[in-house]
């Protein structure tokens, strides 16, 4: 469990009790925006020291009180060692608000703190809240039910299949899927959601939202922020560095009801975000996957603990207390359906992946027969190989 100092805690709460109380705020303001950027920019201020200054001091305000022009709150007037404002002045005389301001307006990034009526509710009653959130978008998506998926940058196929099949199921229901727009699993989830037309979707991010990354996911970013938000609580320019994505992950816990973890190894950013749901009393669920695959090591070790496992999206929307009893459109299959020993194969791929000794030791066929049965499942399209294993394929996510 995390501790923080007495004196700290104290101004936590007084900051969130100030916070809560304030009245719905103006349009979003270029001004103030360029102002909350430029404090979050600073150098050794750190969130729970600017999420205390802003309990006390509007932005521009906290602005004065580092340029000598204002005085300091005398519950926040020890934020502001003299060491540290001298070297907080000359990061502003060389990126003034102004220049922030300018950047913010060009990447169509506005800024949130816990007093403004938009904040996210689910955040500001959180126990570590972020003090700026940055936002691309729309925050509509918050109003519906929502759900994390998350998982291995280095996911599997089937994985990736898998986290597209569940974002988009989710998304057909109403529900928001909210990720952290990482390579593999949540990327995914998020193009399986954006199938769906009228699809919400929220990407937390740990860098600044005007540099994308991966870079490869730059087309997917500006999908995300057309049909829903990219949040971070970095200001515009920040870097990914590797110490910001486990504190973000806070925040994408902190905004979902359920997470779901796809596939994970024995560590990683999604069992974080699993602890730090579990943390908030948010339920955590994972997809069960093959005891020998090392990307099924976390979330079968999440089960182990007593995390719910999912194997469709009836598991999910059950945990979120949504009615599964309904009739779901069929989509025509146009592959030759199997017969004989290779559909039982098939069923058997369908159940786990196997290499081509197990179907040769399992059903006891000769080693150019079981192959022989490979390929034609392959080549009709059931099943794909890769690294000696086979998996089923998913007709309808074979393009994502």
């Amino acid at each position: 469990m995390r501790r923080v100092a007495a004196g700290q805690q104290v101004l936590d709460a007084q900051a969130a009790a100030k916070m809560a109380s304030a009245p719905e705020g103006a349009p979003p303001d270029p001004q103030r925006t360029g102002a909350l950027a430029a404090l979050a920019s600073l150098d050794g201020l750190g969130h729970r020291r600017l999420r205390a200054v802003l309990a006390h001091h509007a932005p521009d305000e906290a602005l004065g009180v580092i340029a000598g022009t204002h005085h300091a709150h005398q519950l926040v007037a020890r934020l502001f060692p003299v060491e540290s404002v001298a070297g907080w002045r000359r990061q502003l005389e060389a990126c003034p608000p102004d220049l922030w301001s300018e950047r913010c307006q060009a990447g169509r990034i506005t800024a949130l703190t816990a007093g403004d009526a938009s904040f996210p509710a689910s955040l500001r009653a959180d126990q570590f809240p972020p003090a700026v959130l940055f936002v691309i978008g729309t925050l509509g998506g918050l109003a519906r039910r929502r759900v994390a998926i998350v998982g291995t940058r280095n996911a599997t196929l089937h994985g990736r299949q898998f986290a597209a099949r569940l974002g988009r199921d989710l998304a057909a229901e109403n529900v928001t899927i909210v990720s952290g727009l990482a390579r593999g699993i949540d990327a995914e989830a998020h193009r399986g959601a954006l199938t769906i037309a009228d699809a919400a979707v929220i990407g937390v991010v740990g860098n600044g939202l005007d540099r994308p990354y991966p870079r490869q996911n730059a087309q997917l970013w500006a999908q995300v922020s057309e049909h829903g938000a990219l949040l971070s609580e970095w200001p515009p320019g920040t870097a990914p560095d590797a110490f910001r994505f486990p504190l973000r992950n806070r925040i994408l816990a902190a905004l979902s009801e359920v997470v779901v973890v796809v596939e994970s190894r024995e560590t990683g950013g999604s069992l974080i975000t699993a602890v730090e749901a579990a943390e908030r009393g948010i339920t955590v669920m994972a997809v069960p996957g093959d005891v020998r695959a090392r990307g099924a090591r976390g979330t079968n070790a999440l089960i182990g603990d007593g995390a719910i496992p999912v194997t469709n999206v009836d598991d999910v929307l059950t945990a979120l207390s949504i009615d599964t009893r309904r009739q779901r459109a069929t989509t025509f299959d146009p592959r030759p359906l199997p017969r004989g020993v290779d559909a039982d194969v098939l069923e058997r791929v369908r159940r786990l992946p196997c290499t081509l000794d197990e179907v040769v030791t399992e059903f006891q066929l000769p080693i150019t027969a079981a192959a022989m049965t490979m390929a034609r499942l392959e080549r009709s399209g059931w099943v794909y190989e890769l690294g000696g294993w086979f998996e089923a394929v998913d007709p309808s996510l074979e393009s994502s």
